[in-house]
């Protein structure tokens, strides 16, 4: 099959203008996506053997009680800082020879408050929203209240955006 080059943008509708927005312009078959799906389920599969997702071990963080989750935490964040200057430092490129534009983020206090009710509900529902799915497929089916709540506020955000400080 043959990769065909997206030269519009159809997004302009959805992506405001302060976001930040690296889609690929490449268009590709869906099971190219298949890549995506088998690394989301192994990450998943660490996410739960090394108890990242356990609301046990997310509760004895909020209660200061054990490292391990500011551990693993402050582990990702090294990393995190180590690949943005690898790639900026040399110039890398998407696995389809895109190039990656990290664009500068200003400070607002929207994102002061916007973390403190990302907290509150991570404190009081125990489950940090990315790894809802592997918390539901781990067999935590009470999570779906919390994937359910979590879309809803995504939902309310995007429906009152234009009302809140940014």
């Amino acid at each position: 099959m043959e990769t065909q080059i997206l030269d519009t943008n159809t997004d302009f509708e959805v992506v405001s203008l302060d976001s930040v927005w690296n889609e690929s312009r490449l268009k590709h078959p869906w099971w190219y996506n298949i890549k995506y799906l088998v690394a989301g389920i192994f990450f998943g599969i660490i996410l739960i053997k090394a108890e990242v997702v356990s609301w046990f071990r997310i509760q004895e963080m909020f209660r200061l009680q054990s490292f391990h989750m500011y551990g693993v935490i402050g582990s990702a964040i090294v990393t995190g800082i180590i690949s943005i200057w690898i790639i900026k430092k040399f110039g890398l490129k998407t696995i389809h020879g895109e190039k990656i534009e990290l664009h500068p983020k200003s400070f607002n206090k929207g994102q002061v408050y916007g973390g403190l009710l990302f907290g509150f509900g991570w404190a009081l529902t125990g489950a940090c929203p990315g790894p809802l799915f592997a918390l539901i497929g781990s067999g935590a089916t009470v999570i779906i209240v919390t994937l359910i709540s979590a879309v809803a506020g995504t939902w309310v955000y995007g429906y009152i955006r234009h009302k809140l400080p940014h």
